[in-house]
């Protein structure tokens, strides 16, 4: 009897313990199934929407400033911005007092002559990219920020999960925070020539797998079709039909897929329609922009439109992936002369350093230093003034085709100093005592920078001469590195007495080099500034890493850190954990 009753103990024991693992396992299923209901009404009804301004506090009569972006990542990438790259950048701009304008209020501006807000800001995304509106998405509710979502027709209505499809891009519409834009029919080339010479002919973006080989290629609506030696292999009516039809597939595609042709286009590639290229085709293209759309933004570079500009001579700001904040606000007060304040990071390390030039933002272990427009950008270490001998030790992490400098003893009412340049992959020591100029005393190419052929962007399409085709050279120079590039050095410095040397990484490159003795004191500075095959943008930001400068004593060889921003005990395993957190996040989103 006993046993028995033990027995249906133990069956009781069981059963409630199976109860309780039922139990709990039913309300997890529950609060998932809740969660999941709960994002997916966010993603597919939006319950979020856009409230309209009050516009009748406008009185904005000069203009607008217009950023887009080409495409957002999780965590960034040599071609996509990160989300917390844009969170930053919109958060500073909403804090600084922009409010974003539709495409209606710009065409008010325009035509009606209705005011816009004091600080106007026309937002857009571009290339029809799925994270793009994901991410962006939240931002937008967050800040109240409408934006014009552009898209290439050719992608609509097809099976490539990379690009929104029509019938979410209506669902966008719905919330009041999205407009809809075009960049065209399609991306794709003609009259292609490589780096030997060779003609290629006519490709689409998806058959460019090696662009590194491509030197000369212009858009399919920027030119006449030609053959191996630039001569024209179509008549003007070919051209003009050819160029018509690519608008009228535009137009076909929307209006079967969405039910109308959005307002405004922002052609590809910028910077060419108006600009030198063929009048014939110029004309082909205005004649069709015009009959389908209201607006365009034709010109990629500069932010600012003001009230003078043309409707259809628009231009825009595309933020790069390298930009620090600071450097989209330099572009900004550049472009619209409008009262900006950059921002400084960390106060107490930006507490240390007097800003000279630019401007610099202290993050973690980072100082991104950002160029004035066609400047530099400066910081000097506050009590530094009679620093002798010194090691300095820190990684530049700019973008190769950029100029990261160092100086040593550097003697501000003397003008006399020790600089260190790393500009587009060189290093070179320069001396300069007061009264003299500056001597280089040292200079050496490092070792070539490796970089994946798909982080190299097209940007160079134009027109060009059968002679620049045969040349086998094209337009840049061997030695260039693409401007997107970025790549970390190690340096190690270290002055002591009238001797300088250097290692990068594990590879001593001076040893004991002799420098002017009259160049005895002097503080710590930190420069950037951009270098000229930067066409495109000429503000910069160089990025100093882990950096530590130390004083050595002679007496007792003591070395006492003068400054350091390099991370350690927490802060540095916190930032470890991060990265491997990243890294798992990323492997998972690329292989499922």
């Amino acid at each position: 009897m006993a046993e028995m009753t033990k027995e249906n103990t133990n069956t009781a024991l069981d059963y409630r313990r199976k109860n309780r693992k039922k139990f709990t396992r039913t309300v997890i299923q529950t609060l998932l199934l809740l969660l999941l209901i709960f994002f997916l009404y966010q993603v597919v009804f939006n319950s979020k929407h856009y409230e309209e301004p009050v516009k009748a506090d406008w009185q904005n009569t000069s203009g607008f400033i217009a950023l887009s972006y080409f495409g957002v990542d999780r965590t960034g990438s040599p071609k996509l911005v990160s989300k917390e790259q844009l969170e930053k950048q919109l958060g500073t701009l909403y804090e600084q007092g922009y409010k974003t304008i539709s495409q209606q209020d710009i065409l008010d501006f325009y035509q009606k002559g209705k005011a816009l807000p004091k600080k106007a800001l026309f937002l857009s995304f571009e290339d029809g990219r799925n994270d793009s509106s994901i991410y962006a998405q939240p931002l937008l509710e967050k800040y109240n920020f409408k934006a014009t979502f552009f898209s290439y027709a050719n992608k609509m209505g097809n099976s490539d999960r990379k690009f929104v499809q029509p019938k979410d891009m209506l669902k966008m519409l719905k919330t009041g925070y999205w407009e809809l834009g075009s960049n065209g029919y399609r991306l794709s080339y003609i009259n292609i020539f490589d780096n030997a010479g060779n003609y290629i002919g006519d490709k689409n973006e998806n058959q460019l797998r090696n662009k590194q080989n491509i030197e000369y290629y212009n858009h399919y609506l920027m030119d006449f079709k030609r053959d191996e030696n630039m001569i024209p292999t179509e008549h003007r009516d070919e051209m003009e039909k050819r160029i018509k039809k690519d608008y009228q597939l535009m137009k076909d595609i929307y209006t079967e897929q969405l039910g109308f042709v959005p307002n405004t286009y922002m052609i590809m590639h910028a910077n060419t329609l108006y600009e030198g290229m063929n009048p014939l085709v110029s004309d082909a293209n205005d004649e069709n922009i015009k009959q389908l759309f209201k607006m365009h933004f034709n010109r990629e570079g500069h932010a600012y439109n003001d009230s003078e500009q043309n409707l259809y001579d628009l231009t825009r700001v595309q933020p790069e992936p390298f930009w620090y904040t600071n450097h989209l606000l330099m572009r900004l007060n550049h472009d619209s002369k409008q009262n900006l304040q950059f921002i400084s990071g960390d106060e107490e390390l930006a507490g240390k350093w007097k800003q000279l030039s630019g401007a610099a933002e202290f993050i973690d272990n980072q100082i991104a230093l950002t160029s004035t427009a066609g400047g530099e950008g400066s910081i000097y270490l506050k009590g530094s003034d009679h620093y002798k001998d010194t090691q300095l030790k820190v990684k530049l992490t700019g973008n190769v085709v950029g100029q990261q400098k160092i100086y040593l003893r550097n003697d501000l009412k003397k003008d006399a100093f020790i600089r260190i340049n790393l500009n587009n992959n060189v290093l070179t020591v320069e001396e300069k005592k007061e009264g003299g100029k500056a001597k280089k005393i040292f200079s050496q190419k490092l070792d070539p920078v490796n970089w994946n052929v798909k982080d190299l962007t097209f940007e160079k399409a134009t027109y060009y001469s059968k002679s620049q085709t045969q040349s086998g050279k094209g337009t840049s120079d061997d030695d260039e590195y693409p401007t997107n590039i970025k790549q970390t050095r190690a340096l190690n410095i270290t002055v002591k007495g009238d001797e300088l040397s250097l290692s990068v990484g594990k590879k001593q490159l001076i040893s004991k080099l002799k420098i002017d003795k009259e160049i005895q004191t002097g503080g710590i500075s930190l420069e950037s500034e951009y270098n000229e095959q930067n066409k495109k943008d000429d503000i910069y930001d160089g990025v100093f890493e882990d950096l530590e400068v130390k004083n050595l004593d002679h007496g007792n060889n003591n070395q006492t850190e003068l400054f350091t921003n390099k991370p350690s005990g927490m802060m540095k395993a916190t930032s470890q954990i991060k990265k491997g957190f990243d890294a798992v996040i990323d492997w998972a989103i690329v292989t499922f």
